[in-house]
C-alpha cells in the first residue's frame, strides 16, 4: 500500500487509478462493440472508445503538470465492473436482452468514472492547479454525456428486451 503524505499524493495515486481504468476500457470497449447487436449501441461504444483515447491523453498531460511519470496503478473497481461486462458479453440470450446487459455494465463503468473524475476535479481545484481542474471537468462532462446517451439507448432497448422471447 502506498504511503501518502499529502492531498497531492492522494490525487496522483487516484490519477494513476484513473489511468489504469481508461487503459483497461480501451481494451474492453472494442469487445463490447463486437458483442452489441444494436447499431446505435455499437456506435456509442465506438464513439466512447475514441473519447477514451482522449481521456488517456488528458491524464498524460495531468501527470506532466504535476511532474509525474504517466503510470497506472491497478484499479480494483474497474476490474470488477469489467467482469460484469464480460458476464454480459458471454450471455446466451436474446439480442435485446444481451444489449440491455451490456448497457448496464457500461453504465456501471460510467458511474464509477463520474465519481472518480468528480473527485479528481475537486482535488485539482483545492490543490490550485486550474489547468488540471479544467481538463478533469471536460472529462467529467464527457463521461456524464456518455452515461446519458446509454440511458437514452436503454429506454428503447429495455422495452424491446421486456418483450423478447
Amino acid at each position: 500500500m502506498a504511503h501518502l503524505k499529502s492531498l497531492e499524493d492522494l490525487f496522483i495515486e487516484n490519477v494513476r487509478r484513473a489511468y489504469d481504468a481508461e487503459k483497461r476500457l480501451l481494451k474492453a470497449l472494442p469487445k463490447l462493440h463486437d458483442s452489441a447487436v444494436s447499431d446505435e449501441l455499437k456506435h456509442a461504444f465506438q464513439s466512447h472508445f475514441e473519447e477514451t483515447e482522449v481521456h488517456v491523453d488528458r491524464l498524460d498531460q495531468i501527470f506532466e503538470w504535476f511532474g509525474q511519470e504517466p503510470k497506472a496503478h491497478a484499479c480494483g473497481s474497474i476490474k470488477g465492473i469489467l467482469g460484469d461486462g464480460k458476464y454480459a458479453m458471454d450471455l446466451d440470450t436474446e439480442p435485446d436482452i444481451k444489449d440491455a446487459a451490456l448497457i448496464a455494465a457500461a453504465q456501471a463503468a460510467e458511474h464509477f468514472e463520474i465519481a472518480l473524475y468528480g473527485t479528481l476535479r475537486t482535488w485539482a481545484q483545492v490543490l490550485g492547479n486550474n489547468e488540471a481542474m479544467q481538463a478533469l471537468e471536460v472529462t467529467l462532462e464527457e463521461e456524464k454525456a456518455a452515461d446519458a446517451l446509454l440511458t437514452n439507448i436503454a429506454a428503447t432497448l429495455n422495452l424491446r428486451a421486456a418483450h423478447a422471447e
